[in-house]
């Protein structure tokens, strides 16, 4: 009976005062909704960027790098077992880019339970002929399917099928800017030059746009069978192996031990990406810091309108403490008023916070790099919601704690006595 008693008084109090009540749910939905919605435009903006790169990119790539021998012939030598060797323009050595016994590689690693897919892929250096001119490229060798399945490959092209690849037999897909620099379409005919003089040419079946221009400018891929036959190399020969895991953490980890176990090279996703994933890092603190900012500020609003109310009814405190209300029963109501502005100003923010951030996901939005995108990125984590929720309870509990304990400490008798 009495705490229902409270919440009839504490309503009396938030109706007698509407239009600053009004005011001050206005300022909690407000906050909540533009934390919500930048929240979810600033994540779905970074996540956009991350898959750009971490889509393309392989958990653990295993490959050889050229690179001179840390062992030198005068190591060799016994008279010279105890000095230090200073040598200078050390020329790498005759180990070859091929990575050895790939086939078995595979094998282990399809074995390893915490390895998700893999994808062989060659990449060697050529030149794409434009008439007189030679236009520096890369030529990529992969696997289709797993290209596809681990890596997405099949969203970034926007003309033909990539699928085409393992059906046409010496196909190439090239990149959009590429294609434009030689004049290329699908179906049309190009020529590349591998390093070592050989001509060889192939059959455009595609066009890809990555999103990044440098990288479209350069990059063309071909199915394995046919990136080795340009190089002349064996049905085995392979560059890389692009590792997909189950969980991206265990990417350093993973990245060592296959370097020892395989004695091959071996680079983390992480390690590759650490200034990409910063960049991401800040732009997501950065919403979080805007949004809270702005509940806090609804905070004060809340603050100062509960401060006013208490010196404008100071008469209605001292008389409800004159017929026995506690002073502890005041600060109940002064926080039951605080915690109702919050928990119906938040319901209405979430719902507003919500229908903002799917209008802005309706909004058209394109451009030529992204080609795949058609409008404005949004995320709808269900955490957004769950944060601005607590957030605003807590706030408006906080606003409302030091005016309800200043109402409860009211002497009835000095209120009365002046009157």
């Amino acid at each position: 009976m009495r705490l229902r008693l409270i919440f009839r008084i504490a309503q009396s109090l938030l109706m007698a005062r509407w239009k600053q009540t009004l005011v001050a749910a206005i300022g909690v939905t407000f906050s909540i909704t533009m934390f919500i919605a930048l929240l979810s435009f600033m994540v779905g903006l970074n996540e956009l960027l991350d898959n750009l790169i971490l889509n393309r990119t392989p958990h653990v790539r295993l490959y050889n790098e050229i690179k001179a021998s840390a062992h030198q012939p005068i190591n060799s030598a016994s008279e010279f077992q105890r000095g230090y060797h200073f040598i200078r323009s050390i020329k790498p050595n005759s180990n070859r880019q091929q990575l050895y016994n790939s086939i078995a590689l595979q094998k282990v690693l399809q074995e390893d339970p915490r390895v998700k897919g893999i994808a062989a892929r060659i990449t060697a250096p050529v030149f794409f002929n434009d008439g007189v001119v030679d236009l520096t490229g890369v030529l990529n060798g992969i696997d289709i399917k797993n290209e596809n399945a681990l890596f997405h490959f099949n969203d970034y092209i926007v003309k033909g099928k990539s699928e085409d690849l393992a059906i046409v037999s010496n196909s190439i897909i090239l990149g959009a800017s590429l294609a434009d620099k030689l004049q290329a379409s699908v179906g049309d005919m190009v020529s590349v030059t591998t390093a070592r003089g050989t001509r060889f040419p192939l059959k455009v079946a595609g066009i890809f746009q990555s999103g990044l221009q440098e990288m479209d400018k350069t990059m063309s891929y071909t199915s394995l069978a046919t990136a080795q036959k340009v190089l002349g190399k064996s049905s085995d020969y392979m560059t890389d192996l692009q590792i997909r895991l189950h969980h991206l953490e265990l990417a350093p980890e993973l990245a060592r031990e296959y370097a020892l176990r395989f004695n091959t090279d071996a680079e983390d996703i992480q390690t590759s990406n650490a200034q990409f994933e910063t960049g991401s890092f800040i732009r997501t603190l950065i919403a979080y810091s805007v949004g809270i900012t702005l509940l806090i500020v609804a905070g004060f609003g809340i603050y100062n309108i509960l401060n006013m109310m208490i010196y404008e009814k100071m008469d209605s405190i001292a008389i409800l403490k004159a017929t026995g209300f506690s002073g502890q029963d005041v600060n109940r109501i002064f926080i039951v008023i605080a915690l109702s502005i919050g928990f119906f100003g938040g319901i209405v923010g979430l719902l507003l916070g919500f229908l903002l951030s799917v209008g802005i996901d309706h909004i058209p939005f394109h451009t030529a790099s992204l080609p795949t995108i058609t409008t404005y990125p949004v995320s709808y984590n269900p955490i957004f919601y769950s944060i601005a929720s607590c957030f605003s309870i807590m706030t408006t509990y906080l606003s409302g704690w030091a005016p309800a304990r200043k109402a409860s400490r009211i002497d009835p008798v000095v209120i009365i006595r002046g009157k």
